[in-house]
């Protein structure tokens, strides 16, 4: 099963599973870090069903909220019916429907350890960042808790903060940043047999 096929099959329980692995202090962090302004443009990239989407709506700005499940993005779209700053649409992080240099924030949450390329997706966060515009990551450190690639579909145990630290800073990002949130992404092996808890970085830099 790929992570699309993955996502398309929990996407109706989503909300209740990531309840479970981590808490809205992560959303918090993300957006304190980038200092968001009332009508600015975000792009919300691997959205899945509005996490970081709710947080930006609920401060005001017009959100791209990009999936490639499209069972999520109907999830998105029933949970936000009838608001109207949320423009939804169906794509992969390392192919971005989204045009060059006219998103103010772009946020990645959770998104980086499923992805094939890492630096590509980061890459393509950064092309459609406006100059001075502020990408903000926040995944997992590095772990080694391999019933997460299996039961979940993660394609990277976590990562190094260094290497996450050049990523950005060779997409052109200056002033770049990763710390820890203080909290940390939990979840119980289905198996009954593993019980991951992994700390959890914010990363962010500016075009």
């Amino acid at each position: 099963m790929s992570s699309k096929q993955y996502f398309d099959e929990v996407a109706p329980q989503w909300d209740k599973m990531r309840e479970s692995f981590f808490p809205e202090a992560v959303r918090e962090k993300a957006i304190s870090v980038a200092c968001v302004q009332p009508g600015k443009l975000a792009a919300d990239i691997g959205a899945g069903t509005g996490f970081m989407t709710e947080g930006l709506i609920q401060r005001g700005l017009r959100v791209i909220a990009v999936d490639q499940s499209e069972a999520m993005v109907a999830e998105l779209r029933r949970k936000f019916e009838g608001v109207d700053t949320i423009d939804y649409r169906i794509g992969k992080a390392e192919s971005l429907p989204v045009e060059d240099e006219g998103i103010d924030y772009v946020f990645a949450n959770m998104l980086l350890h499923h992805v094939d390329s890492p630096p590509g997706a980061i890459e393509e966060m950064v092309r459609i960042l406006k100059p001075g515009g502020m990408l903000v990551v926040t995944d997992l450190d590095e772990h080694d808790f391999e019933f997460l690639k299996t039961e979940h579909r993660d394609r990277w145990m976590g990562f190094k903060r260094e290497d996450i630290k050049r990523w950005l800073t060779e997409a052109g990002l200056k002033g770049v940043r990763v710390e820890c949130i203080g909290e940390s992404c939990c979840a119980q092996s289905s198996c009954g047999d593993g019980y991951a808890s992994i700390s959890i970085f914010v990363a962010s830099g500016e075009k």
